[in-house]
C-alpha cells in the first residue's frame, strides 16, 4: 500500500508510525516566501496568527510584542493550531488563546472580545473567514500579509492508494493537474477538508486535531484492518 504526503516530511518517522507495510512518499506542492514588511507599533492591539509561517515572518521583520500582563499596552496573542503555538514559544512568546481553526477563532472573538483591536499576520492566501466576519460585528480588524504562498501545481503520474493533504492551498495546487477521484483522501483539519470537497466526491478522512500525530493516527486506524 502506498501513500503520498503532499508535504516534505521525515519519511522514516512516518513509516515508524504507520508500519512497514505502508510505502510512504512525499512531495512539496506549495512553497512559501517571507515578505519584507516595515515593523510598526503594536500598542493596544491584539495579535492573530493562523500559521507558523506567519509567526516566522513576523519576527523576521523585527516586530516585538509586549507580553507583560501588567503593562498598559500589553498584546494578547491569539493563534490557530499547535504548530503555530510552538513557533511562538520558540520565539519566547506564549498565547492568550489557541483555537483549532479560523472559524472557531472568529466565533470566540465575536462572543468574547468585541472591544479589542486585532491585527492578523498571515500569508497572501489566508482564508477570508476573519476579515469577512469580524468587521460585520464592528470589531476592528486589519490583515497584514507577511509571507507569500506559491502553488506549484505538480503533475503526478504514479497511482497511490491514498493522498494526504495539509492546507487548502496544497489541495488547490495538487488538484489543478491531478484527479482526486478513486483514491482515499486524508486531511489535517476541517478547513483543508472543506477545500477538498470542492474538488472531489471521494470520501475524506479528517483529523480532529491539526497535528501530524493525530493525522497519522487517523491513517493508521483506517488501514489497520487491511494490514492485519
Amino acid at each position: 500500500m502506498n501513500i503520498l504526503f503532499t508535504k516534505n516530511l521525515d519519511q522514516k518517522y512516518i513509516s515508524e508510525k504507520l508500519g512497514n507495510d505502508i510505502s510512504v512518499e512525499t512531495i512539496e506542492v506549495i512553497k512559501t516566501k517571507s515578505l519584507t514588511v516595515k515593523s510598526f507599533d503594536l500598542k493596544n492591539k491584539s495579535l492573530i496568527f493562523t500559521s507558523s509561517n506567519g509567526v516566522k515572518s513576523f519576527f523576521e521583520n523585527g516586530f516585538k510584542p509586549n507580553e507583560d500582563f501588567t503593562a498598559k499596552n500589553y498584546n494578547k496573542i491569539y493563534c490557530v493550531g499547535e504548530k503555530t503555538k510552538r513557533e511562538l514559544r520558540k520565539n519566547g512568546f506564549g498565547t492568550f488563546k489557541v483555537l483549532k481553526n479560523a472559524e472557531t477563532l472568529s466565533q470566540f472573538i465575536i462572543e468574547n472580545c468585541v472591544h479589542e483591536k486585532f491585527i492578523h499576520f498571515c500569508g497572501n492566501l489566508a482564508i477570508d473567514v476573519l476579515d469577512n466576519e469580524l468587521p460585520l460585528q464592528n470589531i476592528q480588524y486589519k490583515k497584514v500579509t507577511v509571507y507569500e504562498t506559491e502553488e506549484l501545481n505538480p503533475m503526478i503520474h504514479e497511482k497511490y492508494h491514498a493522498i494526504v493533504f495539509f492546507s487548502p492551498s496544497g489541495v488547490r495546487s495538487f488538484a489543478k493537474n491531478n484527479s482526486l477521484e478513486n483514491v482515499i483522501l486524508f486531511s489535517i483539519g476541517e478547513t483543508t477538508s472543506k477545500e477538498l470537497k470542492k474538488h472531489t466526491k471521494s470520501e475524506i478522512f479528517t483529523s480532529k486535531e491539526n497535528t501530524l500525530i493525530n493525522l497519522l493516527s487517523v491513517i493508521r486506524n483506517k488501514f489497520k484492518d487491511d494490514l492485519a
